[in-house]
């Protein structure tokens, strides 16, 4: 599944991978709480393991080679498998195309996206964070963001950083040295 957090190739509506106070046309920039309402999303890759399929995979364009890896092993395994590819929309999220990878990568390294390897339901492996970022340094470049910056929106900005905190902590993706 090819996982750019909307709708974007019918002109950027709000799904249920958006993310809490994002910008789509669907959930505008404006009112008391600007963007996508916080906790409507479903994270499919979850849902996936709850229903104990034999193999689920979250993995980002920025890193092909544990793209690879985990294409390699779903292929060399029976049952249902499923694997997600988080790569940021540089037209629907008001980025810059050559800022895609970097965004991706500020992505997992904010623990706002986690890469991991289930199986059978059980987390059975993580990519670790080798560098943590703020989520504010994930958020930046995206215009899709630009209002959770406004002082007005500072509480939004928070929410992010906790939705990160909580992946971090769940998933256990810092080292433990960083810990």
């Amino acid at each position: 599944c090819y996982n750019n957090e909307a709708y974007m190739n019918t002109g950027v509506q709000r799904s249920s991978a958006t993310p809490g106070a994002a910008r789509t046309a669907t959930t505008m920039p404006v009112g008391n709480e600007p963007g996508n309402v916080f906790n409507t999303g479903k994270s499919v890759p979850l849902v996936a393991m709850a229903h104990y399929i034999p193999y689920v995979a979250t993995a980002s364009v920025h890193d092909l080679h544990d793209l690879e890896y985990k294409v390699t092993k779903a292929m060399n395994m029976r049952g249902s498998r499923y694997i997600e590819i988080f790569v940021p929309c540089p037209l629907g999220w008001g980025s810059l195309p050559g800022d895609t990878i970097k965004i991706a990568r500020l992505a997992v390294e904010s623990g706002m996206y986690p890469m991991f390897e289930a199986e059978d339901g059980e987390v059975t492996g993580v990519t670790k964070i080798r560098r943590k970022v703020a989520v504010d340094e994930y958020l930046k470049l995206q215009r899709r963001f630009a209002h959770v910056f406004k002082p007005a929106n500072a509480h939004q900005l928070q929410q992010l950083q906790q939705i990160a905190n909580q992946n971090i902590k769940r998933f256990d993706l810092l080292p433990k040295e960083d810990i």
